[in-house]
């Protein structure tokens, strides 16, 4: 049996939370873009769930019917944040990736990291 090497370990979880980190840090730079109605509304957003833009053709722009717009942007954002999320997990499992052998520990939820 191979003697345990706490400096080892703790030199892994070091770089680990170092490359997290750095990967949340960059996930701003992450930029998604989903659509509603046909594309009559895009939204952008970035992998920290912020919203960077809302574009709106102009035949969508209907004054006597401003609930069909309002639907619309709702959805566009809630799929834009569905994709900012998805992309976001995506670039925290690269992060873990090889971090931790086997796949990570058994029984552990990685879930709580965004994994």
């Amino acid at each position: 049996m191979a003697d345990f090497n706490m400096a080892d370990m703790f030199g892994k979880i070091q770089e680990m939370q170092s490359k997290v980190q750095e990967t949340q840090a960059n996930l701003g730079k992450v930029e998604v873009e989903a659509e509603a109605g046909g594309g009559m509304v895009k939204v952008k957003a970035n992998g920290l769930r912020q919203i960077l833009s809302v574009t709106l053709d102009k035949d969508v722009i209907d004054p006597d019917d401003k609930e069909i717009l309002e639907d619309l942007v709702v959805a566009g954002v809630n799929k834009a944040l569905e994709k900012a999320d998805e992309e976001a997990k995506a670039k925290m499992q690269e992060a873990y990736k090889g971090m931790m052998p086997g796949g990570g520990i058994p029984g552990m939820d990685l879930s709580k990291f965004g994994l």
